[in-house]
């Protein structure tokens, strides 16, 4: 049997990150690994329960079948396999999963790999506000449009607006879900998925057919963690999954970044968290995540500051003479000289000069700020 086909049947046989199974996996082959449970047997010499539910899967029929759905079985060694998933490897299990996946279902026309060769996470509240999926769209939309694969969970709030804010710059999105790739979840976003898989791609650890649990949506996060190089958090509560997923990324030594929000929005309040003890880095828009994503020095985002204005350039001088210039009435050259404390020469000078700017308007004998 091929390590291929060994994958697909453990796939069925265990639950997404299984580290007991993933470590076997690991040292001795998935085929050897099938080989071994197939044949288990107890001391009565009966097959266990393991050996009974493998010898009852016929996995070169399922991908067989995967195939004429459009579905395909991505594994280590294929050209389309992500090799940082293996980072999963040596990161400390969180909540009791970990590893690996064994493989990774996909459907659309994108490479996995080239996709997340160059991509962020974009993850949060399902409880979204307004506020919160404008940001998140905002920010998947610069992603995308930058060259930047956006990769989310497509559930409610945050994950769908990261998808469409994605899908809205012709760019490219990647959906991870807590089930199989045949099943839109939730149903509401069956129209998003579907689309998703026309342009995009939809991958899960997951068989086809498979339903979606909360220990799966545990386990689909340290996915969406590994398969990019940065997990931006968009609203998340103090017990919201996409903390589960900022956890994975730590683990995994990847950029952790978090969008604030209003201090007193219990949505963003674990976010707000992550910035605090600065496990996150604090992130307002497409910008500063490339930044962050980016090779040092290779995009570096300006510093915000104001528009110019026509006082911006002026010298020392000239700032203490309009300074000292009358908003409505007008003052004489003396008065004004004696208020910035220089002498009236310089001052003629500098009101002369700064008439031509449209700073001042007056005459010798009176000047005040123009335009009053």
């Amino acid at each position: 049997m091929t390590e291929r086909v060994a994958r697909a049947a453990l796939s069925r046989l265990s639950e997404p990150g299984d580290t007991r199974l993933s470590t076997l996996v690991g040292t001795l082959g998935a085929a050897k690994v099938y080989a071994l449970l197939r044949d288990e047997e107890d001391v009565a010499g009966v097959s266990t329960d393991v050996a009974t539910r493998l010898r009852g899967l016929d996995p070169e029929r399922e991908l067989e079948a995967a195939g004429a759905r459009g579905i395909r079985f991505i594994c280590p060694g294929d050209a389309e396999w992500p090799g940082w998933l293996s980072d999963l490897d040596h990161a400390e299990p969180l909540q009791g999963r970990g590893g690996a996946p064994l493989g990774l279902w996909a459907r659309g026309p994108l490479s996995l790999a080239e996709v997340c060769r160059s991509s962020a996470a974009v993850v949060g509240s399902r409880s979204a506000t307004t506020y919160g999926t404008a940001v998140a769209a905002d920010i998947a939309a610069y992603l995308a449009n930058s060259g930047v694969g956006v990769v989310s969970g497509a559930a409610f709030g945050i994950d769908q607006a990261a998808h469409r804010g994605a899908l809205a710059t012709k760019g490219q999105t990647v959906a991870v879900l807590a089930c199989g790739v045949d099943r839109p979840y939730p149903a509401a976003h069956k129209n998003l998925l579907d689309y998703i898989v026309d342009v995009g791609l939809v991958v899960s650890e997951l068989p086809p057919g498979c339903s979606p649990t909360r220990l799966r949506f545990l386990s689909r996060n340290r996915v969406i963690a590994a398969l990019t190089q940065g997990t931006v958090i968009v609203e998340a509560a103090v017990r919201s999954g996409a903390l589960n997923t900022a956890g994975w990324a730590l683990r995994l030594n990847r950029q952790v970044m978090g969008v604030p929000g209003p201090v007193t929005s219990a949505p963003s309040e674990g976010v707000h968290h992550l910035i605090r003890t600065r496990d996150a880095s604090l992130v307002t828009r497409g910008e500063d995540v490339l930044e962050l994503l980016s090779p040092v020095g290779s995009f570096l985002t300006p510093d915000a500051r104001g528009p110019d204005r026509p006082r911006d350039a002026l010298t020392e001088r000239e700032q203490r003479v309009l300074d000292a210039v009358p908003l409505f009435r007008g003052a004489s050259p003396g008065s004004i000289a004696r208020t910035a404390g220089l002498a009236v020469p310089d001052v003629r000078e500098v009101l002369t000069r700064m008439r031509g700017k449209s700073l001042v308007e007056g005459a010798d004998d009176l000047w005040r700020l123009a335009g009053q």
